[in-house]
């Protein structure tokens, strides 16, 4: 494909949705017609790859969400418009692609009120946990007690009764710990963030006969937790909460979009994917455009590098959605899959977030092949690879479950950087990888290029190795 006519498709997959102009880079250079070796093709399509190139899609994503109410969340006009201008691109640039639709719960904030009332009365900022049930009309209101991290059953059925409770993040999901606390007879929860910043997170379904749950600050819940030892200490009253929180919850459609190329052995397929829905909050650039970005980067170059298809294995390149509503798309994608279909998945690769503005560099795979291929190419690049576990938060989750080996790199989100890691990786201690998860000001402005520039060439690499030869020891 020539330059001028990628640059004429480019144009109308923007054009079909917003009128978003978009640059294109140099015609690729003529492939050899020997098959190269799989190191060899994953280095040249590492060096196609770049992070000015991923800018372009972000660019694009920026000026939908503008266009879309300042988001592209799943069932709304900004992801359908971020879903088709990544289609057509994909389309255009030769591979098979499927718009594969879902229904499911959207929801959204109408109320989020919390009032402490007593011993000293003030407003405190709330956000409801994504599929919370309504409080009643005029609010919960009710003594506050402290329930740890509630990930482990109340110690009585009635220790909580007539209670509001406060919990700490971490440890177990937010749905472990709302069930918990209900089990222990609470009224209501409020959970406390443990990193800095306001908590969104998810409960992940429906639960009507369950109880309320909102987050709160770290320092917010810092301070209810001082007020509860004071009033302890003193054997004074209470410390009391008035909580109102009420979400839209509307059946809705979304779409994943998923595309693949025509040749390779079906049998054996190398899959990448990251999640291209953002949150309500804000436009979703870093979280997860980013992740989106550098998977169209590296589809559209390998397109250029292999266009005759003479990779062995089938690439399939995923965009999900509903992430932030609990995975669901990529759960429903393994979900619908036949055994076979499923076996034939020799890995997944997950990318969520590779832009963070004060990032780490973070290689998530328990398959030690995959976590090793990652980490030597970020060693080769000149940098050192930090680790973190699955915690079932991103799109790996339901294929690690299902058996899929699975691997990807992370940038960071709402966690803390440490002084180590300053000292390694650049950066500022002590403030969080990404100051604007799931906010407003998660925009143009919140990317590393330099974060960009690591990641973007490491997915390429990763994806154009694979495709040509899978990683040799066993899950």
């Amino acid at each position: 494909m020539t330059a001028r006519r990628l640059a004429s498709l480019l144009a109308a997959a923007t054009a079909t949705l917003l009128t978003v102009p978009l640059l294109v880079g140099a015609a690729p250079t003529a492939t050899p017609r020997q098959n190269p070796s799989p190191d060899a093709f994953a280095d040249a399509l590492a060096d196609r790859a770049t992070a000015q190139g991923a800018m372009r899609h972000l660019a694009a994503f920026q000026r939908i969400a503008d266009a879309s109410d300042g988001n592209r969340a799943a069932g709304t006009p900004g992801h359908e418009r971020s879903a088709r201008y990544a289609g057509t691109l994909l389309a255009a640039a030769g591979y098979d692609v499927t718009y594969q639709r879902f229904p499911f719960s959207y929801r959204e904030a109408v109320t989020e009120r919390l009032t402490q009332l007593t011993p000293e009365q003030r407003d405190i900022p709330v956000r409801t946990l994504t599929y919370t049930p309504a409080t009643p009309d005029g609010g919960i209101e009710a003594p506050l007690t402290d329930a740890g991290t509630a990930c482990a059953p109340a110690p009585a059925p009635d220790a909580y009764a007539g209670h509001i409770v406060l919990v700490t993040r971490g440890d177990c999901t937010f749905a472990e710990k709302q069930a918990n606390a209900a089990a222990g007879g609470a009224l209501a929860a409020v959970v406390a963030n443990n990193a800095e910043g306001p908590l969104r997170g998810t409960l992940g379904s429906p639960e009507a006969d369950s109880i309320p749950v909102g987050g709160i600050t770290r320092a917010d819940g810092a301070a209810l937790a001082t007020a509860l030892t004071d009033a302890g200490d003193a054997g004074g009253a209470p410390v009391t909460l008035r909580l109102e929180l009420a979400e839209l919850a509307e059946d809705r459609e979304t779409v994943n979009v998923i595309a693949e190329t025509p040749g390779g052995d079906p049998d054996h397929v190398v899959m990448a994917g990251a999640h291209l829905d953002s949150v309500a909050d804000g436009p979703g650039i870093n979280d997860n455009g980013s992740g989106s970005a550098g998977i169209l980067e590296t589809a559209l170059r390998l397109a250029e590098a292999d266009p005759e298809g003479r990779a062995p294995h089938r690439v399939r390149f995923a965009l999900w959605s509903a992430e932030e509503s609990g995975l669901l798309g990529s759960e429903h994608y393994v979900a619908d899959l036949t055994r076979g279909q499923l076996s034939d998945i020799a890995l997944y690769l997950n990318f969520d977030m590779i832009g963070s503005p004060n990032h780490g560099l973070f290689v998530q795979a328990e398959d030690t092949a995959i976590a090793a291929d990652l980490t030597a190419f970020l060693g080769d690049e000149g940098h050192t690879a930090g680790s973190v576990p699955f915690d079932g938060r991103s799109d790996y989750a339901p294929f690690h479950e299902a058996g899929v080996r699975v691997g990807g790199v992370f940038t960071g989100a709402e966690g803390a950087k440490t002084a180590a890691e300053a000292e390694l990786w650049g950066g500022t201690a002590d403030t969080p990888y990404d100051p604007c998860y799931h906010q407003a000001c998660d925009d143009l402005a919140n990317i590393s290029r330099d974060a960009l520039a690591v990641t973007v060439r490491l997915i390429a690499h990763s994806v154009g190795g694979y495709a040509w030869q899978l990683p040799h020891s066993a899950p």
